[in-house]
């Protein structure tokens, strides 16, 4: 099973809209995961055009309309494995045990709200963001995740979207 997660699309923007080789990837995902930050539901609504179901959370920037109908956070089953969705991670310091504790029996959790990309693993758990596709701020490239599910076992993968 392959997912796409993506973060932080902050859209519609100006002319702004998702580079081509994210919505290839999502369109090729069994599963779309977006931790928030969508902004608008009429995103949402394009999301869940490209054919793969859509799994979000709702984050500090989504219009009220997105707030009302999405969780601030979920627990995926994808497999067999379990992965948490959250936007707001919380402060830097302690951040990687703090999310694992907050979803416990995860074997990853998601989140969003920093832009900046993070692959990491602690005690058995995947601790991801995915950066954003259209607003780096201080990350070094635009980008998204995929994750490979077999089982239990996930294989996160960073995909840099900058040519």
């Amino acid at each position: 099973m392959r997912l796409a997660v993506v973060a932080d699309t902050h859209l519609p923007r100006g002319a702004r809209a998702l580079p081509e080789a994210c919505l290839e990837r999502l369109r090729a995902a069994d599963l779309i995961l977006h931790a928030g930050d969508i902004v608008a539901a009429s995103v949402l609504d394009g999301l869940r055009a490209l054919g793969p179901p859509v799994v979000a959370v709702h984050g500090n920037m989504d219009e009220p309309e997105l707030k009302a109908a999405l969780p601030k956070e979920a627990v995926v089953e994808a497999g067999e494995a379990r992965i948490g969705l959250v936007h707001i991670p919380g402060p830097l310091a302690g951040r990687e045990a703090r999310l694992a504790a907050r979803f416990p029996g995860c074997d990853a959790v998601v989140y969003g709200h920093t832009h900046v990309p993070h692959v990491e693993r602690l005690d058995g758990v995947w601790i991801l963001n995915p950066g954003s596709p259209t607003e780096r701020r201080s990350a070094p490239a635009h980008s998204m995740l995929e994750l490979a599910v077999d089982g239990r076992k996930l294989v996160p993968k960073l995909v840099r979207l900058d040519p």
